[in-house]
């Protein structure tokens, strides 16, 4: 004869094995976690994706002051500091605005030559320092010079397990930039403008 609570534990098992209520619940909670966990995945790309495009339009609206020269001749800008250019860039990105100042680094350089731009070094980690940031080179050109504007922004991730995939700052955001080139237009400089940076 079989003790009473291996009996009770058996007729449990069995009775557990046939039961169908709360199969949905069971199913949605084994399911939620991945599926939640996907669609915060696609927002959180459809984001870094929408930053990028921001980032691009914004940094080609203002690089276009500086190819035309109306950015070194004051026609636009009142301020025509590297600051000065930096907030010309976050008028331009609308709905990051509140962030810009603080996470936007824009560097601009010139080059004797559209070979040179090839050899253009990557940009170093003190201008992303929070304690002793580097200031970026600003070097918005004469007319005709060959002129290059990076801009760097850093996106805070929110989705777990997919932050880990895509930082590469090592902050938990992922620094996302726009690169330009072009040729200055030919120009009326006056003042001169843009002292080379080494």
């Amino acid at each position: 004869m079989r003790p009473p609570f291996l009996s009770r534990l058996q007729r449990f098992t069995r009775r557990f094995a046939r039961a169908e209520r709360g199969v949905t619940a069971v199913e949605f909670a084994l399911v939620s976690l991945p599926l939640l966990m996907l669609v915060f995945g696609v927002l959180e790309l459809g984001l870094v994706m929408l930053v990028i495009t921001t980032l691009d339009g914004a940094t080609q609206a203002a690089s276009r002051e500086i190819r035309t020269g109306r950015f070194q001749t004051s026609l636009t800008q009142p301020d025509t500091s590297a600051a000065g250019f930096k907030a010309l860039v976050c008028s331009n990105m609308t709905w990051l605005s509140s962030q810009c100042s603080s996470q936007l680094v824009v560097e601009v350089q010139t080059f004797a030559s559209f070979n040179g731009l090839a050899t253009a070094p990557p940009p170093p980690a003190t201008y992303f320092d929070a304690t002793h940031p580097t200031a970026p080179c600003f070097s918005p050109g004469q007319p005709g010079d060959i002129v290059l504007v990076r801009a760097f922004f850093d996106w805070q991730l929110f989705t777990p397990l997919l932050n880990v995939a895509l930082d590469n700052t090592g902050a938990g955001s992922r620094r996302l930039f726009s690169t330009t080139a072009f040729r200055n237009e030919p120009y009326n400089a006056n003042p001169p403008q843009g002292a080379k940076c080494t």
